[in-house]
């Protein structure tokens, strides 16, 4: 091959390997070979270009660098030469610089020349992104020769081209040629493998499909150059799992990377998912030089309603209770291969005959699909002792067009019904009876009998009472007979609305026992036996009389039509002062006015008597008698309050009242009285002092009682006064004496101190006490409990230390075998004189 030839196959291979090397030959015209030649030296080189084609390039471009001009402006004059024509400036081509090159560099591009480069000196510079301007440093030139250098490997996923401008200027600085543009453009390398958007694609298909259904799209991306072979990607199917019914069910699409079907049988009861392996391969799909990547695409296969429900058995039977509701007669079993729990699976039953009533009703087990038959209304055996049943099952969803439904989704039911001992039922629940009131007690009112439902076994109804408020009832226990047992009263507080309600039990004698309940009414009619009553039973009036100063009067009647009104009001003739000074006039027929009739009466109180009569067959009269005051009024004819407390009189009710409220006041003071006396008895017998043989260390010790009143400040103050002379201590008889006393015996042995000492200083007063204490042969032992009971001027108790004692000479101590045995010991030690 020629240099040229070699520079197309070159080209050829930077532009991308496998992007038709015959197509590129012919473009250029340059080499003639046959095709399967051509075939043979294009894969030649595009294998040689990936080995180091870029190493011999640059080579060649070292050696031979291309060299840029600046472009030149002759001008038009009258020269000797004559008139020239301006020469056309320069197209500089685009440098063209591989991507990943492996050096060395720096690597020479171009060289940069001016043609006054021979007159002066010439410095040349380039500007620009990748040279002067971020990212700096990429190219740079040789300022005196022009040589244009890269400095380091380029990536063209990161920038695809540099346009630069190259500058030429004299030693000076000054600018001899225009500013010319170098773009520089980064041929693509095949160095970056397609890239799936994800690892895992999720498609779905519905099962039984036709071949050509869409499925899913997968997507891949290259990052080279999608313009050329080194971007341009293209898929392939590598494997299936399963291969059933056929290996090869799915097909993409090489260039979009759509999944579709090719083939028919997609049968979710057989295979519910497929497994698919993507490849995505650039340069084209070429195997041999492209890159490749993979991807699992999961393909699930949609259920539809291909398979019908279809019962386990032909026939279902089961039994069932006469009377009894929501019982499960029996579980209908189905099998479905559809996807469970979905509308395609879901079974729904219906009772096509057998149950023209509508006693049982079937029920879908959500968890398992069954059927339960249920009974929703109460069968009787007595009516029907079996019933057959015809039931179809069909799917929540429709089946798919073209499948038919199966024989096997028809079954028949038998259910038998269990005779079981039903209670009585009375015919007619509740019995309404009428009767007037007041009948007398053993009347006979009616015969409240049940029956039997149960025809096919004869059992003895009994009876019995459940129910009687007012106890006015009983029945027979054999047949049911209804007979009073006091007077029936309409006015009784148990009848509501004229009827009085009564419960009665009927129970035979199966196995076990039932029991019913029957209630019976009895409206019971109105008799007039109830007289009317007064209303108001009291009034006021004004003691003069006045067109306002009436009194309105009407009646109560228990009764009911036509034994109440119209009343009639009348005032008796006994007292004669009841007409001589009231009068009553009828308003209608069932109210009259009662009226002063004299001009004036005293203001009182005055129980007046009035016969009231209804309008009964025959009529009921009633003497009632209302309690009207009279008193003073006021211009507008109201009671004044001087009139009201003249008028006011006190009742019997109220005297009764203010005798109860006296009475509880006295008692509740008596109460309180002897309540202080058992509290002041209790601190009486309450001791001053704690027991001595009590231990009261570790104890708790109440303090609930302070202030005056207490037993602590009951004292005898005059025990606490100076006493003006000791006879009282000394003139005591002999015999068992307090150890807080002087002994009745001379006291020659120590000075007599004045009975009512006054010293001057407290000092002369503590040592008097001192010394006195000191010679004193009476003073009880130490540990002797020791009475202090005056302090102040003139004490005669003195100090009971034995300290700073100023007493000398010898002390007779004989006088202790005289304090009994408990001191016999004291006076061995002390006693004795001059043998101790």
């Amino acid at each position: 091959l020629s240099y040229q030839q070699l520079c197309v196959w070159v080209s050829v291979c930077v532009c991308g390997c496998g992007c038709g090397i015959r197509s590129g030959i012919q473009e250029y015209d340059i080499l003639t070979l046959p095709d399967s030649d051509a075939v043979n030296v294009s894969s030649f080189l595009c294998f040689f270009f990936q080995a180091g084609i870029t190493e011999m390039l640059s080579r060649v471009w070292d050696s031979q660098p291309k060299v840029i001009k600046f472009s030149r402006k002759h001008q038009r004059g009258s020269a000797a030469n004559g008139l020239r024509r301006q020469k056309r400036d320069w197209v500089i081509p685009p440098i063209n610089v591989p991507e990943n090159s492996r050096g060395p560099f720096p690597h020479l591009l171009v060289r940069i020349r001016s043609d006054q480069d021979k007159d002066v000196g010439i410095r040349y510079s380039i500007t620009g992104a990748g040279a002067d301007q971020p990212p700096s440093g990429i190219y740079n030139i040789d300022p005196i020769s022009g040589n244009m250098f890269v400095t380091q490997p380029l990536d063209r996923e990161d920038r695809a081209s540099f346009h630069l401008r190259a500058h030429a200027v004299d030693m000076n600085g000054n600018q001899v040629e225009n500013p010319i543009d170098l773009y520089i453009y980064v041929i693509d390398m095949n160095d970056n493998r397609p890239e799936f958007q994800n690892q895992v694609y999720n498609g779905s298909v519905a099962e039984g499909s036709k071949p050509g259904s869409s499925v899913m799209q997968v997507t891949a991306t290259d990052s080279d150059d999608s313009t050329t072979a080194n971007g341009m990607v293209r898929y392939r199917i590598l494997s299936q799992t399963p291969h059933s019914p056929i290996p090869n069910m799915f097909t993409i699409n090489s260039e979009t990377g759509d999944i579709v079907t090719v083939a028919a049988g997609l049968d979710r009861e057989k295979v519910s998912q497929y497994t698919i392996i993507v490849q995505a391969t650039d340069m084209e799909g070429n195997l041999n030089f492209g890159l490749s990547n993979t991807a699992t695409a999961l393909i699930s296969i949609n259920d539809i309603n291909d398979n019908p429900p279809e019962l386990t058995v032909r026939t279902f039977s089961g039994e069932v209770p006469e009377n009894k509701v929501n019982v499960v007669v029996t579980n209908l079993t189905v099998v479905d291969r559809d996807q469970p729990h979905s509308p395609n699976w879901n079974a729904v039953y219906r009772i096509v005959s057998g149950d023209p009533t509508g006693h049982f009703t079937i029920r879908t087990n959500p968890i398992t699909n069954e059927g339960m038959l249920t009974v929703v209304k109460p069968v009787d055996f007595e009516m029907n002792r079996a019933f057959m049943l015809t039931v179809v099952v069909s799917n929540q969803a429709h089946l798919a067009s073209g499948i038919q439904s199966s024989l096997q989704s028809t079954a028949g039911v038998t259910i038998s019904v269990q005779d079981v001992n039903e209670p009585p039922v009375f015919p007619v629940n509740p019995k309404v009876i009428r009767f007037e009131e007041g009948v007398p007690a053993g009347t006979t009112l009616t015969v409240f009998a049940a029956q039997d439902p149960d025809h096919f076994i004869h059992q003895i109804v009994r009876y019995s009472k459940l129910s009687d408020p007012a106890n006015w009832l009983k029945i027979n226990r054999t047949n049911g007979q209804i007979t009073t047992m006091a007077l029936l009263d309409r006015e009784s507080i148990f009848v509501k609305n004229n009827v009085y309600e009564a419960t009665f039990l009927a129970f035979d004698n199966g196995s076990p026992p039932a029991s019913g309940t029957g209630t019976l009414q009895i409206y019971l009619i109105d008799v007039n036996d109830n007289a009317p009553v007064l209303i108001p039973r009291e009034a006021q009036v004004c003691d003069r009389a006045r067109p306002n100063s009436r009194i309105n009067i009407t009646a109560a009647d228990a009764d009911a039509d036509p034994n109440v009104g119209p009343f009639v009001f009348e005032l008796p003739s006994f007292p004669a002062s009841v007409r001589r000074n009231w009068t009553i006039s009828r308003l209608n027929g069932d109210y009259a006015q009662l009226k002063l009739r004299i001009s004036y009466l005293e203001a009182s109180v005055y129980e007046i008597p009035v016969i009231v009569s209804d309008s009964g067959n025959p009529p009921l009269s009633n003497r009632s008698t209302i309690r009207v005051k009279v008193c003073p009024c006021d211009d507008n004819g109201d009671c004044s309050a001087t009139g009201a407390v003249a008028a006011a009189g006190l009742g019997t009710g109220a005297i009764i009242a203010i005798l109860i409220s006296i009475i509880i006041l006295l008692s509740m003071v008596l109460l309180f009285v002897v309540w202080m006396k058992r509290r002041e008895k209790e601190r009486q017998a309450k001791p001053l002092l704690i027991d001595p043989e009590d231990d009261v260390r570790d104890n708790i010790l109440k303090y609930d009682e302070e202030g005056g009143g207490e037993e602590d400040q009951d004292y005898d103050l005059s025990q606490l006064q100076q006493p003006e002379s000791l006879d009282h201590i000394i003139n005591k008889p002999a015999g068992v004496r307090r150890v807080d006393e002087r002994p009745a015996i001379a006291e020659s042995q120590y000075p007599v101190r004045s009975s009512l000492p006054h010293p001057g200083d407290i000092g002369d007063f503590i040592n008097d006490g001192l010394r006195a204490a000191d010679n004193d042969p009476t003073a009880p032992p130490y540990d002797s409990l020791l009475v202090f009971d005056y302090e102040g001027t003139g004490s005669t108790a003195g100090s009971v230390s034995s300290l700073n004692s100023i007493s000398s000479g010898d002390q007779d101590y004989d006088y202790l075998n005289d304090w009994g045995p408990r001191f016999k010991k004291l006076a061995d030690l002390y006693g004795g004189g001059d043998d101790d």
